[in-house]
């Protein structure tokens, strides 16, 4: 361990290390599922307690780079609460402070411009049940109109409002968002979120008409859910992407 994150680490609950090794994996996932536009998207948990303080990405660091260490921690004034050469993201602070203002049941807030996501996010119908990873997302997806980069702080009410109590949010002509009570719940519910924009961008590409799911088998989707997943997919799948970040991209947990 190098001697930053050794400093860091001695300034910091065992509780919140652990939450900036998580963090710091699933900004390496998302560049090595290639779901990073450069610098510019960004992922935050929050450090449990009543200050609402949350870690967020160093601006300026590619996802591939981001450390434990290297995470800026920041109060709901966006004000760093550690030392960072970095700043942070002002539109990035603007929708994960919302967020982790009115969910408390949110530890994390990922974020992203993938092509498949924003081009679904640009089509009128919005996410279609063709796929049955389509069908899972679609259980927990509410929508959000664009208003420019999001840097207005006007926009939070409604940010709220159409988030509600999903797990997820298409921002239209923007993006994907997911939410969760662990970085694992919210990497898997974009990693479905994703994958089910990808196949629908897909299917579109061949020019045929659609196959969507009969609305009685969506209807049993949250029952299948329960008896795939057991309540908790997001346990289930992290420690392999860890087993697969060490292998293909170490030096996270520093």
């Amino acid at each position: 361990m190098n001697a930053t994150a050794t400093s860091v680490r001695a300034q910091v609950s065992a509780e919140e290390w652990q939450l900036r090794v998580d963090l710091a994996a699933c900004y390496r996932l998302i560049a090595l599922y290639g779901w990073d536009d450069l610098v510019f998207t960004h992922v935050s948990v929050r450090i449990r307690g009543p200050e609402h303080h949350f870690l967020i990405n160093p601006y300026g660091m590619m996802f591939e780079e981001i450390t434990a260490s290297s995470l800026v921690k920041v109060d709901m004034e966006c004000k760093p609460l550690l030392p960072s050469p970095y700043p942070v993201n002002p539109a990035g602070f603007v929708i994960h402070s919302t967020v982790h203002a009115a969910r408390e049941d949110v530890v994390c807030v990922l974020h992203t411009h993938t092509t498949a996501g924003v081009g679904v996010s640009a089509q009128q119908g919005g996410l279609l049940p063709i796929s049955q990873q389509a069908t899972v997302a679609m259980q927990s997806l509410g929508y959000h109109d664009y208003e420019g980069i999001a840097v207005n702080d006007e926009e939070r009410p409604r940010l709220v409002r159409d988030l509600g109590t999903n797990n997820a949010l298409i921002l239209r002509n923007h993006g994907l968002l997911t939410v969760g009570a662990s970085v694992a719940d919210a990497f898997l519910a974009m990693y479905m979120l994703e994958n089910a924009c990808r196949a629908q961008i897909a299917a579109q590409s061949g020019g045929a008409s659609l196959q969507v799911v009969d609305p009685r088998v969506l209807a049993g989707v949250p029952e299948n859910v329960r008896i795939v997943f057991k309540d908790g997919a997001g346990q289930l799948v992290w420690p392999a992407l860890l087993r697969k970040l060490q292998r293909n991209s170490p030096g996270y947990d520093a």
